[in-house]
């Protein structure tokens, strides 16, 4: 499919999922290729009444004090733009470290051209054309991950921007090839960088939002999986669900409360634990009665992170921007991401905040004294169980909180002291991506022992949403009998969770839109 840029469509994470993980293209519509052409013709009417412009007729960060056009004889020459947009994103194709996947790749472009499409960046149509026909084309920049800030991804973004001025390497039908090379293979007609080019390439927090997207879409799916667990342990455990009354919400309104509490109980309707005396006791540990207060937390941390990486995807982040209507160069800010990253750092720690339940409801699961089960949860006496999968549970646990502990606010100062400050939003994206990669085995572990405490509670009467989750963790992995290693089936239910729906067995709790 193709998304149409601009005609009142705005961009989702959905949107970003399609082009970034299915292959989507994109297309300019009409209206969107008009603003691009008039803020680029607007651009040149600002050099011509001889205004000084950042980054085009004055130098970068501390360089601003440099006027970049004027020659010996006092005179601006424009006919150097090509030479200083051709040079931007090479000198800032800095980033080291692992690279980027396809999927995030992708994104990054698929973020850089909604905000080209805003009209503002005064870029050249046939660069932004370029910029598109390299998505479309599956023509995908080498770009490492490690070298942005968060004011603007300068350095992930300057690795594609080179691209476009025919440097670097890219990855080509699963071929990697140098940009020269691979445009004279299949004739790929590289732009001209002139006026802003390369400025406006480079000069976004696109990559940062482009990734922010597939970590939402990511941490969705993870949860409405994780919401089957919880369920299923419930079942396990055969806890108290009066927490999950309709009451509780309405005594207390927490945002996301009563859809939350719903949802669980939607999963566990037409089971015996919904029936009086359904529980074991009257009170159960807090890992349990906490469940979807927690998870009603994560849910919102979700929403204003995805409100904050929507914003993103459909404004325009460019410094300076041209506004053509109000005859204006505008310097700003708007390459700040603290608001970005402060919402994903909230969503981080609600994420971990879930695992330490998370860790805990197992825990209790395999506890005899708590559960009323078999220790560790095998059927026979002497034999190990899953006593030292606590370790692995452990561990993960640590590693989640530890990739949730916020960045510090203070950064090293570059460009000569004058960039003082930094949001630090794609170092805080990136860390949330591997939080979400570390829970995802934290909930298969979930999946993987709530089904074993069934299958050893007995002839229980399960919910209608956690009678199909067993059975699809049934259909994967085999109940332990005889002590065997826990690492395959591990790994296979960990894969079955990033499968959209697998185990939210009825509504979902998150959407990405």
């Amino acid at each position: 499919m193709t998304f149409i840029i601009g005609d009142g469509n705005p961009l989702t994470i959905a949107s970003i999922l399609a082009v970034a993980r299915h292959g989507d293209t994109m297309e300019f519509s009409a209206s969107v290729e008009d603003g691009i052409q008039d803020s680029f013709t607007f651009l040149y009417q600002r050099i011509d009444a001889g205004e000084q412009i950042y980054g085009v007729t004055t130098g970068l960060g501390a360089g601003v004090d440099t006027s970049v056009l004027t020659t010996t004889d006092g005179q601006c020459d424009p006919s150097r733009l090509h030479q200083i947009q051709q040079r931007i994103p090479l000198a800032r194709a800095v980033g080291v470290g692992q690279l980027a996947s396809r999927e995030q790749v992708r994104a990054m472009m698929a973020a850089r051209l909604a905000g080209i499409a805003e009209g503002c960046s005064g870029i050249s149509l046939p660069t932004a054309q370029a910029l598109l026909a390299l998505l479309n084309q599956g023509i995908h920049p080498l770009v490492p991950l490690i070298g942005s800030i968060g004011e603007a991804d300068l350095a992930p973004l300057a690795h594609i921007g080179q691209v476009l001025a025919g440097n670097g390497e890219a990855e080509y039908q699963g071929e990697r090839y140098s940009m020269a090379a691979l445009s004279e293979k299949i004739d790929f007609r590289l732009p001209t960088l002139t006026g802003k080019d390369g400025l406006a390439l480079v000069s976004s927090n696109a990559a940062s939002v482009g990734m922010a997207a597939l970590v939402l879409a990511d941490v969705a799916q993870l949860i409405n999986a994780q919401s089957g667990a919880i369920a299923l342990s419930f079942e396990a455990f055969r806890a108290n669900i009066s927490p999950l009354s309709p009451w509780v919400s309405r005594i207390r309104a927490v945002p996301g409360s009563a859809e939350t509490t719903a949802h669980l109980l939607g999963l566990l309707e037409e089971g015996a634990l919904c029936q009086p005396e359904g529980a074991r006791q009257l009170q159960d540990p807090l890992s349990f009665r906490c469940a979807a207060s927690v998870l009603a937390s994560v849910r919102q941390a979700f929403i204003a992170a995805r409100q904050a990486t929507e914003l993103e995807l459909n404004s325009a982040d460019d410094n300076p921007a041209l506004l053509p209507e109000a005859n204006l160069v505008l310097a700003n800010a708007n390459f700040d991401g603290t608001h970005l990253a402060l919402s994903f750092e909230s969503l981080g720690l609600a994420l971990a905040r879930q695992a330490s339940c998370t860790a805990e409801r197992i825990m209790k699961l395999m506890s005899g004294s708590a559960s009323g089960l078999p220790r560790f949860l095998t059927p026979h006496v002497g034999q190990t169980g899953f006593a030292t999968l606590q370790k692995t549970i452990s561990a993960l646990t640590s590693d989640i909180v530890h990739h949730a502990n916020p960045m510090s606010a203070i950064t090293v100062p570059v460009a000569d002291r004058v960039e003082d400050y930094a949001s630090q939003a794609m170092a805080v994206v990136t860390k949330t991506s591997r939080l979400v990669d570390s829970l995802r085995y934290l909930v298969a572990i979930e999946l993987l022992v709530a089904a074993q405490a069934v299958d050893l509670r007995g002839e229980i009467t399960l919910g209608r949403g956690s009678t199909v989750i067993h059975q699809r963790i049934r259909n994967l992995v085999a109940p332990l009998d005889e002590d065997r290693s826990s690492a395959a089936d591990i790994q296979r239910l960990a894969e079955a969770t990033a499968s959209p729906d697998w185990l939210t067995a009825g509504e979902r709790l998150l959407e990405i839109g």
